[in-house]
């Protein structure tokens, strides 16, 4: 948790498959999307936003990974088009095995 957080706080993050997005709230207000497009063998990620009155706090973050935590426990491979969501698989191993990139 930065500095900038408050213990307070309450995140949570949801996938909304209608949608094709997971979304992260703060205390109740949609902070971020992750958007998606669903295949029957992998989650395409295309477009990742946080509103910058988040920004600076780690939301970003937390969502690539439920995002793609939650697409691996699926068994489901990632492919990154989305330019955050592939920075953040460069610089957090450990996804190597799950990624397809375009």
């Amino acid at each position: 948790m930065s500095d900038a957080e408050s213990v307070d706080e309450v995140v949570e993050i949801v996938r909304e498959d209608a949608a094709r997005r997971y979304v992260v709230t703060v205390d109740g207000v949609q902070a971020g999307v992750a958007v998606f497009v669903a295949s029957p063998s992998a989650v395409t990620f295309t477009h990742t936003v946080v509103d910058p009155a988040f920004g600076g706090r780690g939301i970003g973050g937390r969502l690539a990974k439920f995002a793609l935590d939650d697409t691996v426990a699926r068994g489901l491979r990632i492919v990154p088009r989305c330019p955050f969501i592939a920075a953040y698989l460069r610089e957090h191993p450990g996804y190597e095995a799950s990624v397809d990139w375009p």
